[in-house]
């Protein structure tokens, strides 16, 4: 027992030294597979992709399902392909039994020098298909000490940690328990680590009330990233997030760019552009297919851009889209309402 408390004790100054050295260095920090970094200053950021996603199921995913070498084989060079547009961070948006491969996501790094950015988290979209039965009599501070677990020690008995929370839900009207219980455990986690919370979403109907448990927590919509925006119709549900202060993620990038272009004009005219991210949630390696059908990460530098300047996007616009938005996004920080 005084070895537990005494580990603990330890972690905790640990901990309250990287808050400290952070506060003061002014700066924003992220956590990447190659760990906590100052944030590159200008830095072009793809904030929402993948590498690699088994939709198998949590009760029948393993690692064996794909071969690392030939994943590599088959994306990298959509990943070279970034080197001519100079991006500097990678979002990999895959979760914890979809997939995420830690150990793939640092070969990728280290083949590319992108710097690569993965999750703690659960994903229940799809009726908790990818949450395992085990995991769905946890409690919410259960579940979210795991994840804090990977955040302190590391994923999958490595020095790599999560540098956000993904979690999803159903759209519905009404959250189901299980759901409620893994927004409220990404509030915990956020409490004690300061991982922005990114929740595939779609639709606003789910929004709010992810939104309203986080104030239950103190937490500021600052700490929230409503994924997958772009799914969402009515224009006015964009500002009305906005108002709240949440970042609201285009991220279908690499499939229907039209539908885009219209919601981020209208966050310009109305104020919010500096609460936008965009991407592709683009990609990627499916275990499950014998023929790979990868899609680009460039359809942002190659199409969208040119359309946002010809219709009168400043520099400093595009650069809030694709440098600062993000940023600040993931930057490590604990965000309440009460700071």
């Amino acid at each position: 027992m005084k070895y537990k408390l005494h580990k603990s004790f330890g972690l905790f100054l640990f901990l309250a030294m990287v808050n400290s050295a952070i506060a003061q260095d002014k700066r924003l920090f992220i956590q990447d597979v190659s760990g906590m970094h100052p944030v590159i200053q200008g830095g072009i950021w793809l904030s929402h992709e993948h590498i690699l996603v088994d939709f198998v199921g949590a009760d029948s995913i393993k690692y064996h399902n794909w071969n690392k070498d030939d994943v590599l084989k088959q994306v990298l060079p959509f990943l070279r392909e970034l080197r001519s547009f100079n991006v500097n961070y990678f979002v990999d948006a895959t979760p914890q039994y979809l997939g995420r491969d830690i150990q793939l996501l640092k070969r990728v790094f280290d083949s590319t020098g992108i710097k690569i950015i993965t999750n703690t988290g659960l994903y229940g979209a799809q009726n908790n298909k990818f949450i395992p039965v085990k995991l769905r009599k946890h409690t919410a501070e259960e579940l979210a000490n795991q994840w804090l677990t990977e955040f302190k020690e590391g994923i999958d008995e490595t020095s790599i940690k999560p540098g956000f929370i993904k979690i999803s839900v159903d759209n519905t009207d009404s959250l189901s328990a299980m759901h409620k219980k893994i927004v409220k455990a990404a509030a915990l986690c956020h409490l004690k680590s300061g991982l922005t919370i990114a929740s595939h979403t779609g639709k606003a109907l789910a929004l709010w009330q992810q939104l309203d448990i986080l104030s239950e927590y103190g937490i500021s919509p600052k700490a929230f990233i409503w994924v997958h925006a772009q799914a969402e119709d009515e224009l006015a549900n964009y500002q009305k997030a906005a108002n709240t202060g949440c970042w609201i993620s285009l991220d279908g990038l690499g499939w229907e760019i039209e539908k885009h272009v219209e919601k981020i004009i209208y966050a310009k005219k109305n104020g919010f552009l500096n609460q936008i991210l965009i991407s592709h949630d683009a990609g990627w390696y499916d275990p499950a297919k014998k023929e790979q059908n990868i899609k680009p990460y460039t359809p942002i530098f190659k199409t969208l851009i040119p359309l946002l300047r010809s219709g009168g996007f400043t520099e400093d616009d595009i650069k809030l889209l694709i440098s600062i938005n993000p940023s600040k996004a993931y930057a490590i920080q604990k965000r309440t309402t009460n700071p």
